[in-house]
């Protein structure tokens, strides 16, 4: 008899008790047993309840191959305390029970805890209000914007042909500078929204008290942190004292972690665990703290892939100081497992079993609900120690998420008239901030267009940097473009001529010599003939 899996949500706890009852009263056996010379029938021995007992949570699924026979004598116990199996006198009410042939029975009345009826599902109590653009600052525009001047009136007209219907008003909206406290706030509705959907739940009423979380606790979480991804704490009064840390530096690094001032020997190693043991069992307060204790309960209901994401996001709400501690401890228990050099720490049991029954109850307890405490931290714990590298992790989807988000609130927007929706659309070319008619379309059109190119002919002409070459090809091409705007610019020949002023007569320079007949011959001396 496997039973049914209980599933995340409120009173769970309480909903796997009623499930157990309901199993074992249905599957035990029960026979006529002799005791003092009497028959009592419908009876069973205390070892016989132990065996069916722990075999059958050993296979619920809810529980899991963990769980131990001890464990097993006690919920047995816990069964006759609260009237679940009473002895064959009718005695009940202690935790008197006996793991041997001492005979007990089922009361005929039932023993089932009844489960508390829920409220209706209220909208914005459990998950604080994610800040959207409802609180923004209007930035004051004008009645119209003036139209960009284009350089060329063909690709104006084909970007604006378009923009012929009617176009909404419009405003450009800005939120106001988000505080830390802002961010803070949207971190942990952010969070919130995230768990329930992981959850599948529709509320976390009754699994989550919101108003006891501190928005700060989250944020330190995720950012306060070392390259390990370990919690670094402001108050170091707060972390563990000093030489439980090293003695849990002893006992994840072994044999290397041991400080040589330390003397060594026989049993060293189990007087180091032995006190950080003491340490942990001393807590007044479970690591995963009393109000949250219902979320991870709900969490154990959950697929193994599901379950990991889930145990990121709710080990985000423990305080900093707790979210260290069980950093820690669990980076030790994960590393005593895995260490075949450490000496054994206990005679009887592995390392695993021994982690899992010294630290469960330190992990996950109940201020009220005791009676299945330790079975369902056993299952808690085995499971965080079995993916020990990524549940103390930070979400990488819902970081991401958190993060755009803020950085969509710190954008401007446009918002449209009527439009209550939060739209991150960019507004289109054919957008104005007025509403315009077709006709009224068209004048701006036209003006506007042809008032760009009447500027463009003028800064042409006035272009004293340009070329008087450059300057008559770029006019011809604009007269073949466009001949209107030209001759309206030039009518005549005497309007175009002004633009380019005559040139003045070039002087040939005077010659500074006579120009010869003859070319210039060099002297040459002649032969003299004298007598």
């Amino acid at each position: 008899m496997d039973g049914k899996m209980i599933g995340p949500g409120p009173y769970r706890a309480t909903k796997l008790w009623n499930e157990t009852i309901r199993l074992f009263r249905g599957g035990m056996p029960v026979r006529r047993h002799w005791a003092h010379f009497r028959s009592y029938d419908h009876s069973f021995t205390g070892a016989e309840a132990v065996d069916f007992l722990h075999e059958l949570l050993r296979q619920n699924q809810n529980f899991g191959p963990e769980v131990t026979r001890y464990q097993t004598l006690q919920l047995l116990r816990k069964f006759l305390k609260n009237h679940v199996i009473e002895d064959v006198k009718g005695r009940f009410g202690k935790e008197d029970f006996e793991d041997s042939g001492h005979l007990y029975r089922f009361p005929p009345q039932s023993p089932l805890k009844p489960v508390p009826v829920r409220p209706p599902v209220r909208d914005h109590t459990s998950v604080p209000r994610i800040p959207h653009w409802d609180d923004f600052e209007e930035i004051s525009v004008p009645e119209k914007i003036p139209v960009k001047p284009l350089m060329n009136s063909e690709s104006w007209n084909k970007r604006h042909s378009i923009a012929i219907g009617e176009v909404p008003e419009c405003r450009l909206i800005r939120r106001r500078e988000l505080t830390p406290k802002h961010v803070d706030q949207i971190w942990k509705s952010m969070t919130l929204t995230h768990l329930q959907t992981v959850l599948g739940l529709r509320s976390l009423d009754g699994v989550l008290d919101a108003k006891l979380l501190s928005p700060k606790h989250i944020v330190h979480n995720v950012f306060g942190v070392n390259k390990q991804g370990i919690v670094v704490l402001k108050n170091k009064a707060e972390d563990l004292p000093h030489w439980v840390l090293s003695a849990m530096k002893c006992l994840a690094n072994w044999p290397n972690g041991n400080d040589t001032r330390q003397p060594m020997y026989p049993g060293f190693e189990r007087d180091v665990f032995r006190t950080v043991a003491e340490h942990f069992q001393r807590l007044k307060e479970p690591l995963l703290t009393f109000h949250l204790y219902e979320i991870f309960v709900s969490i154990l209901g959950l697929l193994q892939s599901v379950a990991v994401e889930a145990l990121q996001v709710c080990c985000l709400l423990l305080p900093p100081a707790n979210r260290r501690k069980l950093q820690l401890l669990m980076r030790l228990m994960a590393k005593v497992c895995a260490n075949p050099s450490l000496p054994a720490l206990n005679d009887t049991i592995g390392a695993r079993t021994l982690m899992v029954q010294t630290f469960s109850r330190c992990i996950l307890g109940s201020a009220d609900e005791v009676d299945l405490d330790e079975l369902l931290a056993t299952k808690l714990v085995t499971f965080m120690i079995d993916n020990h590298d990524c549940v103390l992790k930070v979400p990488s989807n819902l970081r991401k998420s958190v993060e755009e988000h803020l950085s969509h609130l710190r954008r401007a927007q446009i918002k449209y008239a009527g439009a209550d929706m939060d739209t991150t659309m960019v507004s289109s070319p054919q957008s104005f901030c007025r509403q315009i008619s077709t006709e009224e379309f068209e004048q701006q059109r036209v003006s506007g267009s042809q008032g760009a190119i009447v500027a463009l002919l003028e800064n042409t002409i006035q272009d004293k940097n340009m070329s008087i070459k450059d300057k008559k090809k770029k006019l011809k091409q604009f007269q073949r473009s466009h001949p209107d705007i030209y001759r309206r610019r030039f009518p005549n020949a005497e309007s175009e001529a002004a633009v380019f002023p005559e040139r003045p007569m070039r002087l040939k320079p005077q010659l500074m010599f006579l120009t010869l007949k003859k070319p210039f011959q060099p002297f040459q001396r002649s032969w003299s003939f004298r007598a």
